[in-house]
């Protein structure tokens, strides 16, 4: 292999090591929402925070380039600068002691988390169909793909409630309850049809996003995921004939030396 050949392969090793953690973070902003309450204390009101951090901080890690054609398409400074800027804006509520009724700084902190989230999905999704070897730690990427829409639509959801109020029934919220954590769930019961009827579309733009929603989840799962069980497979069912072979060849090697040395002894 070539030098570049040789330094591209340690560079996405060392990258898929992250594959994992990525996945953990992603995971845990929905176990986070019940916890944040912005008219409590400190500890409350930092919680998601925190966890988008740090969920920004494995993105970076774990998708730093894009790749044409074999070669490095930069876009890491765009990509960083977008993330440090939704690292910080995610703390203005919290800093703002959850008194957020600025309803334009709200709009501006929402579009900015739903971009960067967006950003980073397609960029997992250029990671992904670009994978040439398919592992644990590659299915585990994929995996944080699928949460990943699950969290991103709930941010979008987010947004456009607030852009158009009405754009979504919310059904009976519990005392505490975020518009953040409620549209969260909506979002992943859409992309799992499962479609409980608590949480509806309100009107038109509704509509279309459950439908636009809906059919990105479908895709995730029927177009990449199966392309990657596919390669995943391939590649093992691969392993499994070279391991066959080496099988055989050994075998005939100690068949060669049996005959060899019956003919020796034939021979005294």
């Amino acid at each position: 292999m070539t030098p570049a050949v040789v330094a591209r392969t340690r560079r996405l090793l060392e990258v898929e090591r992250h594959y994992p953690w990525f996945l953990f973070t992603t995971l845990l902003p929905i176990l986070v929402l019940p916890g944040v309450n912005y008219s409590e204390g400190f500890v409350q009101r930092s919680l998601l925070p925190i966890v988008v951090d740090l969920v920004i901080v494995q993105a970076l890690r774990c998708l730093p380039y894009w790749e044409r054609q074999g070669r490095p398409l930069r876009m890491d400074s765009s990509y960083r600068l977008f993330g440090l800027v939704s690292a910080i804006a995610i703390w203005v509520p919290t800093l703002m002691n959850g008194y957020f009724d600025n309803r334009p700084l709200r709009l501006i902190v929402l579009v900015i988390l739903s971009g960067f989230n967006l950003f980073t999905a397609v960029r997992i999704i250029h990671v992904l169909s670009n994978s040439r070897q398919v592992n644990a730690r590659t299915l585990s990427l994929a995996a944080a793909g699928y949460a990943h829409l699950g969290v991103t639509g709930g941010w979008l959801a987010t947004t456009l409630q607030l852009l158009d109020p009405g754009s979504f029934r919310m059904g009976a919220i519990h005392q505490g309850e975020q518009l953040l954590e409620r549209l969260t769930y909506y979002s992943f019961i859409t992309i799992g049809t499962l479609g409980y009827g608590d949480v509806l579309p309100g009107n038109a733009r509704g509509e279309r996003f459950a439908v636009l929603l809906s059919l990105s989840g479908t895709l995730y799962l029927t177009l990449l995921m199966g392309l990657l069980l596919s390669r995943f497979i391939h590649s093992e069912g691969g392993k499994l004939l070279e391991a066959k072979q080496d099988v055989e060849a050994e075998q005939e090697r100690d068949g060669q030396r049996g005959i060899a040395g019956s003919e020796s002894f034939d021979e005294r």
